[in-house]
């Protein structure tokens, strides 16, 4: 089946929904299709032989999709490489924690973007993917990116999507990056991957991320069952066998690395849950469908939280009421952890298929539900030279993503950056000479 038709059908409805969902200002507005590069940087002598990885990432695709719609090419690869059984998102299940997770080794608590769309009682602002101002505030990202770790090593970078990679983090970006847009042909960014890897050996990326957001766009609009999504994950099937053609033909011993930042859950437009109305001078809502925010904003609030969470947890229907000092330990998401307070005082959980309605369109699929529900499982699939062969391994937390691929790459973490994620997690997954 190809994506083609449901795309070229679907395209202003997929805008539309980005739209409400705020996160298409990043997307639409100011659309920069240009390439971004970092003058006067050089690979290190040291660093010029080192391994090279392709880290993909398709939004949305949870573990189950590749058997689902038989993604081809994806089951032949992880069937000759390494495959995880599903992966475990961080908590919230949201793109932009769990992207930032991924790329840091860090639970969103720690790294501090917290939830797609959060407010920050020490700025007195809110960050949402869909402001481009905030998206671009380096101030906002806690932790330290693979790309940053790199970079600082004199090993190049690149990306063709990640978040993070717009904003310096602690004064770097990737030497090569695009701002985030979906304009720009699938064919035309395979042919800047390979050019990527065909600079001279002083300007070569060693590490280059990429993204798919399709997947994640026809869930939310249709669901995953429907054709639509079955279409997506075809086309992004097809599209990863053209990168991956592409960075063959180079000759270079290019790894790769696929996989999501979170599952999804199908949605019953019949169980959509209103937020309670709460004293807007005294209270911020935050969040969306999957979590919601609630922030004291004065000392008022603040000494009525107690009452509110009493009367939210006797009246809540179909939802779960916590302190942000009480959440389940699980999912290292609470306020001690988070040493700016962006956790909401107060958070409203509910469980697919019920889910928060803040108007606009009903979609039929989301995430950001509770990490551990079978739904919210995501995708990893490993192989190249510095992966094992014909290895699959169980589920496990993705911020031990982050070593791996640091111990992969030939570069050390400093004893000073203090991640979550464990390096004996995916270690076994190398090879010995790792």
């Amino acid at each position: 089946m190809k994506l083609s038709g449901y795309l070229i059908k679907g395209a202003v409805l997929c805008g539309l929904w980005f739209c409400m969902q705020g996160q298409s200002a990043v997307a639409q507005s100011q659309v920069d299709t240009s390439q971004q590069i970092v003058p006067g940087r050089v690979n290190l002598k040291a660093q010029q032989q080192k391994p090279y990885l392709v880290m993909i990432s398709i939004d949305g695709f949870r573990w189950d999709l590749a058997d689902k719609y038989n993604a081809r090419f994806l089951q032949k690869m992880r069937a000759q490489g390494v495959k995880a059984q599903s992966m475990q998102p961080s908590y919230p299940s949201l793109t932009f924690p769990n992207h930032y997770a991924i790329i840091t080794g860090m639970y969103p608590s720690h790294h501090g973007i917290v939830d797609n769309y959060f407010y920050d009682p020490v700025k007195k602002a809110s960050y949402k993917v869909g402001d481009k101002n905030a998206v671009l505030d380096s101030s906002w990202y806690g932790a330290e990116p693979l790309w940053v770790l790199a970079e600082k090593a004199g090993m190049l970078t690149a990306s063709f999507y990640w978040v993070g990679t717009e904003a310096a983090i602690d004064g770097v970006r990737p030497t090569y990056y695009y701002n985030y847009n979906e304009t720009i042909p699938i064919d035309h960014r395979v042919s800047v991957v390979k050019n990527w890897l065909e600079l001279p050996q002083d300007k070569r990326p060693h590490l280059i991320t990429f993204y798919f957001p399709e997947v994640d766009h026809m869930e939310h609009m249709h669901g995953v069952d429907s054709p639509e999504t079955q279409a997506a994950v075809q086309y992004v099937d097809q599209s990863i066998e053209k990168l991956y053609d592409s960075c063959m033909a180079t000759g270079l011993p290019v790894n790769f690395i696929v996989l999501s930042d979170h599952g999804f859950a199908n949605l019953d437009t019949t169980k959509y849950l209103s937020v309670p109305k709460l004293d807007t001078s005294h209270y911020l809502i935050r969040g969306g469908s999957a979590l919601t925010h609630i922030y004291a904003k004065d000392e008022q609030g603040k000494k009525s939280l107690n009452n509110l969470y009493k009367e939210l947890k006797t009246n809540a229907q179909n939802y779960k009421v916590f302190k942000a000092s009480k959440t389940p330990k699980r999912w290292h998401y609470r306020s001690k952890d988070n040493k700016d307070g962006r956790i909401g005082d107060i958070l409203l959980v509910p469980y697919p298929p019920y889910s928060f309605y803040f108007g606009g369109r009903k979609g039929l699929g989301a995430h950001g539900f509770d990490n551990q529900l079978p739904e919210m499982q995501a995708t990893f699939y490993a192989w190249g030279p510095k992966f094992n062969q014909h290895q699959e391994i169980k589920n496990f937390p993705n911020i031990a993503v982050y070593p791996m691929a640091a111990r992969l790459l030939g570069l050390k973490i400093p004893v000073n950056l203090k991640i979550d994620g464990k390096l004996k997690t995916l270690a076994p997954i190398l090879k010995k000479d790792q």
